[in-house]
Formats: C-alpha cells, sequence, structure tokens
C-alpha cells in the first residue's frame, strides 16, 4: 500500500509543486459557485486548485475543461470575489489528505475541516481520495461477524467484516437514528474497531442529531465524523464519502483496525452528483443521472474489503432514502446490484411503533453464512434465523387470511403463527434507540419468539437446539 505511484515520485511531485506556484489572474468569468480560468496548460479534471483572495486562501476542483479554459467549483462559495482580485493556482494532481490516527475523535466538515474547535489535521503521510485500486487477487472474502446491537440485524441479517451492507429507507421513516445507533455501539469482537460516519447532504437539525448522538464514541477517540450540510456546495457532497474512505482505508490496511463506514444519504450523494455532471454540461441519461453513475457508486463501494497479508478491513453501510418508495428508482436499484444484500425499512413497520422498522422478508445479508454460525456467533443462530423467517412468511399468509375470513374463523395453528409475529415485532424487532443487546440475548428472544409456536412447526432446527434454548411455556411467559 505504500509503493511509489505513477507520478508521486521525487520527479512527479516536484513537477506537481511547479505547476502549483503558477498563479493564474485571467479569471474570465465567475458564476454562483464556479470560476472560469483562461490561459490554463496541463490542467486535468478533479485536479485540485488554491484561490488566493484578499480574505485569505480558499479551495477548489476542477469540473470542466475547454481549450485553455479550466472551470473551478469553489468549496467556500464565491461570494465576494471579483476577476481582478483573485489568483488560482492548481495543484498538479487530484486532491490529497493527510491520513492516520489524528482523524480519530475528530469532528470535521465534509472536505475535512474542523468544527470542533480543534487545529487542522496534519499528518506526514497523505493520500489522494479517489483511493488506489485494489487488485482482486489481492482480496479476502469477508468473514466474521461486526454486532451492531440491534436485534434485528445481527439475528438475521448479520453485518460481517468487509462487506457492503445498504440501508434502504424512505423520507420520514428513522434511518439515520438507526445509522448513529450502529455508528454508536457496534463492535468487532477481539479486534481493534473503528468507526467512520460521513453524512451528506444534512440539515442542521440532523447535523447536531447526529453529533450529540456519537459525542461518547467520538470523545473515546474511536470515531471520525465529517458532516456535510444540505447548503454546502455539490462538489464538497461527492468529496464527503470518500474523504471517509481514504481516512478508512488508512485505519484498516496500515494500521491494521477494523474499520466500519457508515454513508448518509447517498442519494443526495448521487444529487449532487447529477448537479455537477449537468455543470460539465455532460448529456444526462436515465431520470437525469449522468450514465456513469453505476461506475462512480462502484468506486465508493468497492473500496470496502479485505487484503491478503494484511490485519484490518473496510465494512461499508450506505444509507439511502428511495423517492416516492420506489425501489427501481437509479440510487437503489444500482446500490442493489453493486452490494451483497439489503436492509429495507417499512413504512408499515413504522406506524405499527415498531423501530427499527425493518421489514425482514425483503432485508438479506448475503454474506450472513460467512460471518455467523459455528466459532463466529452461536451454533444455532443460521438455522433460527432460518427458522423465523420461514414462520414470518406463513404468519403473513396467516394475516392476509384473517383480513378475509376473520381471525375467530382462523385454525388453531394460524393463531399460533399471528401470536408467533406479534412476540416477535415487539419483544425481537422493537428496542430503544440507545438500547444495545448481546448476541445472546438477542437470540434468546428469537427463542422466546418461536415458543409461540406449536412444537411440530419447528422444522428448521434440531431437536438438540430445541431441547438445549426453546423456553417452556412457563419461561416464555415470564420472560414476557
Amino acid at each position: 500500500m505504500n509503493a511509489t505511484r505513477p507520478g508521486q515520485g521525487p520527479e512527479g511531485r516536484s513537477s506537481a509543486l511547479a505547476q502549483a506556484r503558477i498563479g493564474h489572474q485571467d479569471i474570465r468569468a465567475i458564476r454562483g459557485p464556479l470560476v472560469v480560468v483562461g490561459g490554463v496548460d496541463g490542467v486535468g479534471w478533479d485536479e485540485s486548485a488554491e484561490i488566493a483572495t484578499p480574505e485569505g486562501l480558499r479551495h477548489g476542483l476542477v469540473l470542466d475543461l475547454d481549450g485553455d479554459q479550466a472551470t473551478v467549483q469553489i468549496f467556500e462559495g464565491t461570494e465576494g470575489l471579483t476577476p481582478g482580485g483573485i489568483e488560482v493556482r492548481f495543484g498538479g494532481r487530484p486532491l490529497h489528505i493527510p491520513v492516520g490516527t489524528d482523524w480519530l475523535g475528530r469532528v470535521c466538515n465534509g472536505r475535512g475541516a474542523p468544527l470542533d474547535g480543534g487545529p487542522p489535521i496534519t499528518a506526514s503521510q497523505v493520500a489522494p481520495v479517489s483511493g488506489w485500486p485494489l487488485n482482486p487477487v489481492e482480496r479476502e472474502p469477508p468473514r466474521e461477524p461486526i454486532l451492531t446491537g440491534v436485534s434485528v440485524i445481527d439475528a438475521l441479517t448479520t453485518l460481517v467484516r468487509g462487506q457492503k451492507l445498504p440501508i434502504f429507507s424512505v423520507a420520514g421513516l428513522p434511518h439515520l437514528s438507526l445509522a448513529t445507533q450502529i455508528a454508536a455501539q457496534s463492535v468487532s469482537p477481539g479486534t481493534e474497531f473503528r468507526v467512520v460516519f460521513a453524512a451528506m447532504g444534512l440539515t442542521h437539525a440532523d447535523i447536531a442529531f447526529v453529533r450529540d448522538r456519537l459525542e461518547a464514541r467520538t470523545a473515546s477517540g474511536e470515531l471520525v465524523l465529517l458532516l456535510n450540510a444540505a447548503d454546502d456546495p455539490p462538489i464538497e457532497r461527492i468529496l464527503t464519502p470518500r474523504l471517509a474512505l481514504t481516512i478508512a482505508e488508512h485505519l484498516a490496511f496500515e494500521d491494521g483496525a477494523d474499520v466500519l463506514v457508515l454513508l448518509s444519504d447517498m442519494t443526495n450523494y448521487a444529487e449532487a452528483v447529477r448537479e455537477v455532471s449537468a455543470a460539465r454540461r455532460e448529456i444526462p441519461a436515465r431520470r437525469g443521472y449522468p450514465g456513469y453513475l453505476y461506475s462512480d457508486l462502484a468506486t465508493l463501494y468497492e473500496r470496502c474489503g479485505r487484503v491478503r497479508g494484511r490485519d484490518g478491513s473496510v465494512t461499508i453501510v450506505p444509507v439511502l432514502t428511495m423517492p416516492a418508495g420506489d425501489i427501481t428508482h437509479p440510487v437503489p436499484d444500482l446500490t442493489g446490484y453493486i452490494t451483497e444484500g439489503q436492509i429495507v425499512l417499512s413504512p408499515e413497520l413504522a406506524a405499527r411503533g415498531v423501530y427499527p422498522p425493518v421489514d425482514t422478508l425483503s432485508s438479506l445479508s448475503r454474506l450472513m453464512r460467512s460471518g455467523a454460525g459455528p466459532g463466529r456467533t452461536r451454533d444455532d443462530h443460521l438455522d433460527v434465523a432460518a427458522q423465523m423467517l420461514a414462520a414470518l412468511a406463513r404468519a403473513r399468509q396467516s394475516a392476509a387470511l384473517a383480513e378475509l375470513v376473520g381471525a375467530s374463523s382462523l385454525g388453531e395453528t394460524d393463531r399460533a403463527y399471528l401470536a408467533y409475529r406479534d412476540v416477535m415485532e415487539q419483544d425481537l424487532l422493537n428496542q430503544g434507540h440507545a438500547e444495545s443487546r448481546t448476541l445472546e440475548d438477542t437470540l434468546d428472544r428469537a427463542w422466546r419468539a418461536l415458543a409461540a409456536l406449536p412444537r411440530q412447526e419447528l422444522t428448521m432446527v434440531s431437536p438438540a437446539q430445541v431441547a438445549a434454548h426453546l423456553p417452556t411455556s412457563g419461561e416464555a411467559a415470564d420472560d414476557g
């Protein structure tokens, strides 16, 4: 990971520094957050830039090139700037940031500037925010669990180190609360565990909520917080997840930590990609998004994983809201192609007062078998999860039948499945916003829900597991 890259050796760095010293004062236009600079040569897309103003330095990225003109988006905006009063210096390379453990415990904005009153982040090493391509041959398959303390996730959609597992939600559902709960209480047993939380396009009220909810873990030096507000420039929103992943990669592959990265909200990120694409005058594709949205999302999601011969891992949990609840919208649709499962939130469960309102039959973790079961969580975990999902599917059929003929007309077995669903929702799925449950407690709650079913219906768990874990009617009543 530390090998010299093309353009990063002594000659490459000298060339970049030489370009950085050239000041361009041919400012041909200032439009909103954009500055059009003339007389440029040898400048590339996404190259970093510094803008010298009478009030101090501002920063930007090259969005578009046309002949000898470069269009630069200014992170801090162009308010107060005049064409004759600024000078633009190009960095000669894409944006780099310092990396290392100095990020831990810090609260910064979407471009890495401190919001916590502390000094700017400095380090002896820097890395490009775009990251380095990872050789697929050097990837190790994800394995071992990350326990979130959220029962429905740990029991039925177990998160695995090195996995990418998105949360699909709808506006108005508590996805941000769930994301902060996962960030606040997740652990990876037996390892050095770190969390990077990147917020994109949030309101100031939501940002205040995130800071307050994650204050304890931030203060403990286990978490990095990057906060991009809805009124910040869209180019910053595009940079925020890349900064988060660059920080996480160094903590994982150089320092050996297992790092969980939460990205919320990826729909806001995609909207920023669309806005920047329009500024570049690119031809729009599906629903106005650029045709490269799939590959753009993949450049983020595929930065997770494990590397052969190195300790540590990067696990990604993107959070996105589906416009109008449409799972075929380009953002959830493309995310589903790239990632390894999904956690889907349900408005119906939320209306019944269940938190987190996870639709368990629409959710899955395709790598759950790599991180759960004997030697990883508990021997009965995979079997009891399969039994619970099968029983819930049958309970939905019983509920639909009850709506047609009435619950009193159902048979004893159907009524047992309805009772099972109620116990599962209220005892297993439903938990407090700040409640962290152990895996033992979660699986014991799962068995208590299964105790509502007739013994002959438990066909996916072994008799030995039933004897060891299934509570008797009296024990189940006492626990309830």
